[in-house]
């Protein structure tokens, strides 16, 4: 079946209530492919919350817990997760190949690795900060390229990067390797002082190829969150179907 513009859009539970969550479920199920449920919601409220989603909802899950952790836990740790049933987990690219082979075996095929790279509220500031060599200083991007190796390598599904590496990880690993895209914002939410800072729109990520966009605020934050889910709907439409024949 071919993929609908929908199905790109991944919507972040970050709510510090599983009532709101549920809410927001109800609200944009049918107009997101994808719920993501972070490390606050997960913690207060644990595998519960999976359940509820399953059940409020046809959209596929995205356990983002960005995992990390000795190879071993690891192992135990992703075992757990591929038992609750989810399509995504996050694991820190940031360990090493060992660890993310490790967390591969553990999701038994079931459930997919993404390795995250490096977080969107990351500049190069932080990054000559974290002691790294001048060279990923000067270009972050290389950092991201070489860790969405090491994921590769290990047999992760994917990798989470922003919209400026998209092209550069297809060219390498291929279509079947997906690029996940944090810090998405609509042309019509930019603001100046936004945290993110490495942000791209909805149809710019998936013209350069983003397999799935993660649009948190932009939706949440809006009066009528279904209508601006609606019209990201729209936006990626235009880019993937320019002629205007859905």
């Amino acid at each position: 079946m071919q993929k609908q513009a929908k199905d790109y859009i991944v919507f972040p539970l970050d709510f510090s209530s599983v009532k709101e969550a549920k809410e927001y479920v109800k609200l944009l199920d049918g107009k997101v492919g994808m719920f993501k449920i972070g490390l606050e919601l997960f913690i207060d409220q644990g595998p519960s919350v999976i359940k509820l989603v399953k059940e409020k909802s046809f959209a596929k899950i995205f356990l983002d817990l960005k995992l990390y952790d000795i190879s071993a836990t690891i192992l135990r740790a992703m075992g757990k997760v591929a038992n609750l049933g989810v399509d995504l987990v996050t694991v820190h690219c940031s360990s090493s190949r060992a660890m993310l082979e490790k967390a591969v075996e553990g999701g038994k095929g079931e459930t997919g690795v993404l390795g995250v790279t490096l977080l969107t509220d990351n500049d190069k500031d932080i990054v000559k900060a974290s002691g790294f060599k001048d060279e990923f200083v000067k270009d972050p991007q290389l950092l991201v390229m070489y860790r969405a190796k090491m994921a590769y390598d290990a047999g992760c599904k994917g990798v989470v990067c922003s919209g400026m590496e998209v092209q550069q990880i297809k060219k390498c690993f291929g279509k079947s390797f997906l690029a996940v895209t944090p810090g998405i914002r609509p042309g019509w939410t930019l603001l100046e002082d936004d945290d993110q800072k490495r942000v791209t729109t909805p149809g710019r990520a998936v013209t350069l190829g983003s397999d799935l966009i993660i649009i948190g605020r932009p939706i949440r934050d809006a009066d009528d969150p279904g209508l601006a889910a609606q019209k990201v709907i729209k936006e990626i439409e235009a880019v993937l179907n320019p002629s205007g024949n859905i």
